[in-house]
């Protein structure tokens, strides 16, 4: 539980918790994490259905131009984001954790039923792409605001030695979301048949994603304001205005420094190539250059995913005893060291031993950074500025690598015609992120600020 020896809390310091703080934290880790699980199953439904959607919105007779005008619609998510983390980052900062998360659930909610109420464009023409694009911006917005605030409200809920291990929830949530989204597409598509998906079908995991909402809501609407927040708000309320006319003490918050955020764009650039090779290039890689069937690719990732998704909690409450920097630098040198010579092996053999053996590593090696990642990203920030200083240093990174990820790694092998480019690419990334996580600070041991 939340400890504080002194009777009375020291500036800055949490506000003292009762002895119910243990439901109140599980609560807390309840409500961000399921919260966050839909904010990216509705997220990633509509990549699992790009093809169909393609077909419905952007009717062509080339398929493959449908399916880029499809992906370009899913690539305006991730432009949306950064808009999101700044305008929800800096609100957290204001008017507390709790009120954004809130906030962008039921954004999140509405963007998706949108989407599954949208007429296709042979009933409403051209307009039918652009309410598209419309509500995927408002998705991208949303989940923009989204991640860092969770990570927020986790990591200051935790008790002063188990941030790692309460902050990998965020991961959790991010992995179990995406691999609900597949699940359920998965599920409809064998249920209602290829022909009755395409007609209509496609809409019910948004409908599905948009109902449970109200459920995430009630339960996020139950949980308290972290202590740390609750802490630094009434500091500020308590400060003496600067002078007649000043803005309320309570709405004055400083923006983050712009060390802390180029050293979060940085730790972030190395956490989102990573992350988004795994989670959603590996199953393109092993389809196009290892002659690995769409559905063997499938179920690779499925079992890779829950695999990884079970390492996450468990990394996590490993950098609370050894430390952050331990680990981080470990996934750093493995993608390095290890990947090449693994993936060179996979192109002489048709193993399904070897295969999965391979993408799991690939797996093991992401949980060693990706665990402790939240709770490190969240030290780098006093509770003042956190939730804006990393929406902007996180959602940068996420655009700039992690989103044009699988196209850098297509471009690539079209560029080099070595159908091990990408792993290379993750190498060399890997590489530059070996100086930046030498340089950082251990946090695992200080006091949140």
């Amino acid at each position: 539980m939340l400890e504080n020896s002194a009777s009375t809390p020291s500036a800055g310091a949490p506000a003292p918790v009762s002895p119910q703080a243990p439901p109140l934290q599980r609560r807390a880790v309840v409500a961000g994490t399921v919260g966050h699980a839909l904010e990216w199953f509705d997220f990633g439904v509509y990549a699992y259905l790009a093809v169909i959607i393609a077909a419905q919105f952007f009717p062509s007779e080339d398929p493959t131009a449908s399916l880029l005008s499809s992906l370009a619609v899913f690539g305006v998510g991730f432009v949306a984001r950064p808009l999101g983390a700044l305008y929800f980052g800096r609100l957290g900062d204001r008017r507390g954790r709790k009120a954004v998360l809130l906030t962008t659930l039921m954004l999140m909610a509405v963007a998706t039923l949108g989407i599954a109420v949208t007429p296709t464009y042979a009933t409403i023409g051209a307009v039918a792409p652009l309410v598209l694009v419309v509500c995927r911006l408002l998705q991208g917005f949303s989940a923009g605001g989204e991640t860092t605030t969770a990570v927020a409200y986790l990591v200051e809920w935790a008790p002063p030695r188990r941030r790692g291990f309460f902050g990998s929830f965020m991961q959790i949530g991010s992995a179990v979301g995406l691999l609900t989204g597949s699940l359920v597409v998965a599920l409809c598509t064998a249920v209602l048949g290829e022909t009755s998906m395409s007609d209509w079908g496609w809409r019910v995991p948004f409908v599905i994603g948009g109902l449970l909402a109200p459920i995430a809501y009630l339960i996020r609407r139950s949980t308290e304001e972290t202590p740390h927040f609750t802490a630094a708000q009434d500091e500020r309320e308590a400060a003496p205005a600067a002078g007649a006319g000043a803005a309320p003490a309570a709405r004055r918050v400083a923006g983050p420094r712009s060390s802390s955020v180029v050293r979060a764009f940085l730790f972030s650039s190395f956490w989102s190539v990573t992350f988004y090779f795994f989670l959603t290039y590996m199953p393109t890689l092993l389809q196009r250059e290892f002659d690995v069937s769409g559905s063997a690719a499938l179920w690779v990732n499925v079992v890779s995913l829950v695999f990884y998704t079970c390492l996450i909690p468990i990394t996590g409450a490993l950098s609370d005893r050894l430390g952050r920097k331990p680990l981080a630098l470990a996934s750093a040198v493995a993608f390095i060291v290890v990947p090449i010579p693994l993936f060179h092996a996979l192109t002489g053999t048709s193993s399904t031993l070897a295969l999965y053996g391979t993408v799991l590593a690939v797996g093991l090696f992401l949980s060693l950074f990706t665990g402790p990642a939240p709770a490190t990203l969240a030290e780098f920030f006093p509770t003042a500025n956190r939730s804006s200083g990393m929406a902007i240093g996180y959602s940068l990174a996420a655009v700039v690598f992690g989103g044009f990820t699988p196209y850098v790694c297509t471009w690539l092998i079209d560029v080099t015609g070595q159908p091990l480019a990408p792993v290379y690419y993750v190498a060399a990334i890997s590489l530059l992120a070996v100086p930046v996580l030498l340089s950082q600070r251990e946090t695992a041991r200080t006091e949140m600020r």
